[in-house]
């Protein structure tokens, strides 16, 4: 069996939407990309060749920090390659590598690299007066598996979880999530994928990115908040793409979600937004 190019969390995972996580919003279905986009032939395995795969780059929109209500331009990097039944995938700063590229079950390690706030630059009103959160790197594993489809995928259903930990020294907690596709359509230029995702994290995360302390309380006027871990948000998006010659293509991606819990009752996110929204569009290679 030919796996399909997927992954939650950027294209475009998960819609947790900063810049520190834009791997995760634009990045979100486990099925996307060109090979989405069948041929005239079943899946066939992987062996039938070596090294093949996609690569998508393109502008992204994100929110500017977790509870921004404003928003910039980040870059799209979109990837899967597999090499003798191996698969790597990267979306945006985040890679994983599919140790079982092959089979429904998905099982591996992930890397992902969360950029810093920089609350001065990027925040507004009250929010500019909070301390600067450093950047994280998180090292974790998923696991996965895949229900249904036809011979072409379409109708398929794929379950992911995975669990990281800050290993930099930024917000040194836990990030867990856990996220769902559907394959709807497949034709031989076109696919369409949905999906919904949920994000749970640790109070370390949770008082880096929604806390605020007594000294930045008084320092910005916010109630001083010390939340838990928990569920920080749910979500949804749709994918789409094109493909218009063998080789090249477009990958199109919106979705949206929204804080829940102890995220939600932040005095930032109250400054900001509860609903947060990604959009992104990339220029496919496939190979």
């Amino acid at each position: 069996m030919k796996k399909n190019s997927r992954w939650p969390a950027l294209l475009i995972a998960g819609l947790h939407v900063s810049p520190a996580n834009a791997q995760e919003a634009l990045g979100a279905p486990q099925v996307v990309g060109p090979e989405a986009a069948v041929s005239s032939e079943p899946k066939t395995t992987s062996t039938a060749r070596d090294l093949h795969g996609f690569v998508a780059l393109g502008p992204g929109l994100v929110p500017a920090f977790d509870g921004a209500r404003t928003y910039q331009l980040v870059p799209l990097v979109i990837a899967d390659v597999a090499w003798r039944g191996v698969e790597l995938e990267v979306r945006g700063l985040g890679a994983r590598l599919d140790l079982l590229g092959d089979s429904r079950v998905q099982v591996g390690p992930l890397l992902n690299y969360r950029g810093n706030r920089d609350s001065a630059k990027d925040g507004s009103g009250r929010v500019k007066l909070l301390s600067e959160v450093d950047s994280s790197l998180e090292v974790g594993g998923f696991v996965g598996y895949r229900f249904g489809g036809n011979q072409y995928g379409q109708g398929e259903l794929a379950i992911d979880l995975s669990l990281a930990k800050d290993v930099a020294g930024g917000h040194e907690g836990l990030v867990g999530s856990a996220q769902a596709s559907y394959a709807a359509y497949r034709s031989r230029r076109f696919f369409l994928n949905v999906d919904a995702q949920t994000s749970f994290v640790d109070k370390k995360y949770m008082r880096a990115f929604f806390g605020v302390t007594p000294a930045e309380a008084a320092r910005s006027g916010l109630a001083a908040y010390r939340p838990d871990g928990g569920v920080r948000d749910a979500g949804a998006g749709v994918t789409a793409g094109y493909q218009f010659s063998r080789r090249w293509g477009l990958i199109a991606r919106a979705g949206a979600n929204h804080y829940l819990g102890n995220a939600k009752d932040s005095p930032i996110v109250d400054e900001g937004s509860k609903l947060q929204a990604v959009g992104g569009l990339s220029l496919s290679f496939r190979f």
